[in-house]
This record gives C-alpha cells, structure tokens and sequence, in this order.
C-alpha cells in the first residue's frame, strides 16, 4: 500500500522536514511539494493524490480559499489541514468544506503519521484541544445569537454588526441603501435597548455576543 501524498507549505525548512518524515515512514508517495494554493490545486489536478497535506496561512492563494476551490472542482482528494494555530473559526470553516483532518505544527512526527493514516483510511482526525476550543466558541455564539434576536431587529442586529466593523453612519446608510438620518434612529433605539451610549460599547457589545 503506497499512499500519494501532495504536500503545500510556504516553509522551506518545514516542507523539506515533513517531505523527509513521510519518506522514511515507507508508505507514503510524496509526488508533489508545493507552496501556495494555487501551486496544490494544481497538484492535486494533475496528480489525483490520495491525501492533501495543506496549510492554512501562505501568501497568495492560502489554505482555505484553496480548500474552498477544491470542493468548488469537484476534487474528491481527502484533506488534512496543516498549522501553527488552529484558530476556532478557520477550524469549523474547514470542517464544513470537509476537510477530514487537522493536526497542528507542533505535534509530534508519530501522531502526524497516525493522523495521515486514519485519514487515509476513511476516518477523521483533528487535534482534540482544537475541536474543543471550536466546539466552545460555537456554543458561545448560537447563545449569544439567541440572546441578540430576543433585543434586537435583524436589521438592528446588521447595525450592530457594522458599527463594529467601524463604519460610520454614512457607509452604514450606503450599505442599506437608507438615509442617514434612518442610521441615527436605529442607533438611538439600539443604545436604549442595550443600555449602551457610545459605538465602543456597541462593539464590545458585538464581541461579546460574538457577532463578529
């Protein structure tokens, strides 16, 4: 059984060191190394691997928009994502997109192994303090959505959501094709409701209730 393998980092020194892992490892068919998504979709194209080792941050096309790309084509390659910090949000956006495993740079070389293997075989792996961290975020954001919806309008909800991105009433007016006298009524119904009299707070607010 000799697994194909297309790895993608934009690290040299980490490439040439997870290249030599699945090397001496004996099972595994490094038939591209690669450094940036475009470079692995065109990999994965050319080559049909079994296996797509990828990291989410490199220049250019990074690992998530070649994910996205990836199942946009079609590509049946089964996906392990690959990172120094397996942020909550990039983790659950690439479980979505089906990425069947996600280990981070610092694990050790037998668990990178065993994590390819099960991926390999059918099964999924992802790095347990990850999932839980993930998982945490998640339950904090369906309460706190639940909490918002019992307060505020969905269109006071998007207000929220765009004075914490730091637009001013004339973008927010823009945005929602209304006027910006129609921006500064909302607003003054969303700080009675909240109790809040500054856009700092609206953000901490948003923060908190994890709206952005």
């Amino acid at each position: 059984m000799t697994i194909r393998v297309v790895l993608a980092d934009d690290h040299p020194l980490f490439l040439d060191g997870l290249d030599q892992l699945l090397r001496v490892a004996g099972d595994f068919d490094v038939v591209a190394r690669t450094h940036d998504g475009a470079q692995a979709l065109a990999a994965v194209e050319r080559h049909r691997p079994d296996l797509l080792v990828i990291d989410l941050r490199m220049p250019g096309m990074d690992g998530m928009a070649a994910l996205r790309e990836l199942r946009a084509r079609g590509l049946d390659t089964r996906v392990v994502v690959l990172t120094a910090i397996l942020a909550e949000k990039d983790l659950l956006e690439a479980m979505r997109l089906g990425v069947k495993g996600a280990m981070l740079k610092e694990m050790p070389p037998r668990l990178m192994l065993e994590c390819l293997h099960k991926v390999y075989a059918g099964g999924q792996w992802v790095e347990k303090r990850a999932v839980q961290a993930a998982l945490e975020a998640a339950m904090r954001r369906e309460a706190g959505a639940r909490e918002v919806s019992e307060v505020l309008t969905p269109r006071e909800v998007d207000l929220v959501r765009m004075v914490a991105e730091g637009l001013r009433n004339k973008e927010i007016a823009e945005r929602l094709c209304i006027t910006e006298g129609t921006v500064k009524t909302h607003l003054s119904n969303i700080y009675k409701k909240l109790g809040i009299e500054t856009r700092v707070g609206v953000r901490r607010y948003a923060e908190e209730k994890g709206l952005i």
